[in-house]
């Protein structure tokens, strides 16, 4: 069963089931523009297009362009100048939500982090030091 959500494009509501983002209405006029950037990209001269050259020659938002490529839709493989923001800095990126120096620059955080908490952990630790009675 699915939920009773306002289509983000148009604001109608629609049955989200989890498939589809948007309203039917919204989703086949997508599929539409689809259909309008994949001709321009199958050419061989426009294969390097830039999202902003894409935007520009076909009329589809740049938010669009993001959203396919996402989703897989549009390949960066093929067309190599596709991306979308990254979650952090905004530079283009083509997997996962962080691009590569953000996702670098958080595993270095994460590492001199997990060495400073080892390194208190060690410092907070009492050295016991055990000494045997003797006798004189």
């Amino acid at each position: 069963m699915g939920e009773l959500k306002n289509c983000p494009s148009c604001g109608d509501f629609f049955n989200y089931t989890g498939i589809r983002d948007v309203c039917n209405n919204c989703a086949v006029n997508e599929e539409k523009l689809y259909e309008t950037v994949y001709r321009f990209l199958r050419k061989r001269e426009n294969r390097a297009a830039t999202v902003e050259r894409i935007v520009e020659a076909t009329g589809v938002e740049e938010a669009l362009l993001h959203k396919w490529v996402r989703k897989g839709r549009l390949q960066p493989a093929m067309f190599p100048n596709l991306g979308y923001p990254c979650d952090n800095c905004g530079k283009l990126t083509t997997q996962g939500k962080l691009c590569i120096s953000c996702t670098e620059e958080l595993k270095s955080g994460l590492r001199q982090f997990e060495a400073a908490q080892e390194f208190r952990e060690k410092v907070s630790k009492p050295e016991v030091t055990y000494h045997k009675n003797q006798r004189i």
